[in-house]
């Protein structure tokens, strides 16, 4: 097996052990970092097997980073993305004085 596969792989299993831990951000900074690591394995991918190899790499990539593809097409459509949602209160420190009483 080819080294760049291998090297695919292991981005593959970091990327669902990444997916298992908890986030106050939802990700998106391990997102980002994966994204900066995968695109050059999938160019060696490419390089050591083949575009139809890198291609499946590609896809396999973009189904894991789905969020970050979405919002990327919708940036590039000019399309408004849609507002975060407001966060609930993490501890019971941040609840009101009258939310606290309920």
């Amino acid at each position: 097996m080819p080294t760049s596969l291998i090297l695919a792989c292991l981005w593959a299993i970091g990327a669902n052990l990444l997916a298992m831990t908890p986030s106050r951000d939802k990700h998106w900074r391990a997102a980002f970092c994966l994204i900066a690591v995968g695109i050059p394995i999938v160019g060696y991918v490419t390089y050591q097997t083949g575009p139809l190899m890198g291609f499946l790499c590609l896809l396999g990539a973009m189904s894991m980073l789905r969020w970050p593809v979405v919002y990327l097409v919708r940036w590039l459509r000019g399309a408004p993305v849609p507002p975060r949602a407001p966060r609930a209160p993490e501890a019971s420190s941040d609840l009101t004085p009258e939310m606290a009483e309920k």
